[in-house]
């Protein structure tokens, strides 16, 4: 597979307003995704993997914006517990893989082991190499007992990095999203592509392929990918004919208490009302 890492397309911005109007578009056919998933009992994997600050995240908030949290869940896991690190590696996201049914977003996943574990020492030689040997086979088990498993990579380039890297720095907001792993990535930027181009060698196979997403323009990534994401698993349009609401009964013997007795929320906005 190419590696679109050091080429990447037109930074041209998409306008917003047909931005809007596309997001706008795909998330109807996600919540129409979400209930062929649930009416056929369907289990669907979704891997966001990428370097820091390609967007991964802002693609997961866009899809699940409108779906039911009980049928999408996102998975970002944390630092392993002590116990964790003496399990069988893929036991812990084992724990969270779906039910019939659901549709799970792993932000971040076992790929960890390829990616920031292998460039930050944090496993040994022995243990990095029995993941790459190991993982196919373990995909291949996943895909064998029914699940759908898509996996995909945001590829951004280096100068695009450093400046959301230093967009974050500003920003009081996103400050937080600015670890101290991240910023000792920009030190292994050359390391992180070597484990990338290998992790790929062995785990971009024909059963579970890697789809890159070109994530230098934010907006066209979260997109494409979606769309992708659309393509990927076949559904119908179960959405019910239009609803009409019954007429309201009313119990005029019900007297409810005054609204003088409630404990409101002090309304800072008045000023503001439509």
């Amino acid at each position: 597979m190419k590696n679109m890492e050091s080429h990447h397309t037109s930074k041209h911005s998409i306008p917003n307003k047909i931005y809007e109007h596309e997001l706008n578009k795909l998330q109807i056919e996600l919540v129409k995704l979400q209930e062929w998933i649930k009416l056929k009992g369907l289990k669907v994997v979704v891997i966001f993997e990428g370097r820091d600050a390609a967007g991964k995240g802002g693609t997961i908030k866009r899809i699940l914006q409108s779906l039911n949290p009980r049928i999408c869940k996102v998975v970002a896991l944390g630092t392993p517990t002590e116990r964790e690190k003496t399990q069988w590696y893929f036991q812990r996201y084992v724990a969270h893989l779906p039910a019939k049914g659901e549709m799970v977003l792993f932000d971040r996943s076992w790929y960890n082991r390829a990616g920031v574990e292998k460039v930050m020492g944090f496993c040994t030689p022995d243990e990095y190499w029995e993941f790459l040997r190991s993982c196919p086979n373990f995909e291949r088990m996943l895909i064998r007992s029914g699940i759908i498993l898509l996996k995909y990579w945001f590829s951004v380039s280096e100068e695009e990095q450093e400046k959301r890297f230093k967009a974050r720095i500003k920003d009081p907001t996103k400050r937080w999203k600015l670890s101290p792993m991240d910023l000792k990535s920009r030190e292994f930027y050359t390391d992180y592509s070597k484990a990338k181009d290998e992790m790929f060698a062995y785990t971009d196979t024909k059963i579970s392929p890697w789809y890159m997403v070109d994530a230098d323009n934010k907006k066209r990534a979260r997109l494409n990918c979606i769309h992708h994401l659309l393509s990927k698993i076949p559904y119908e349009d179960l959405t019910p004919e239009p609803i009409k609401l019954p007429p309201r009964t009313e119990n005029k013997s019900y007297v409810r208490p005054p609204l003088e007795e409630m404990t409101f929320v002090p309304d800072l906005y008045k000023e503001y009302d439509d």
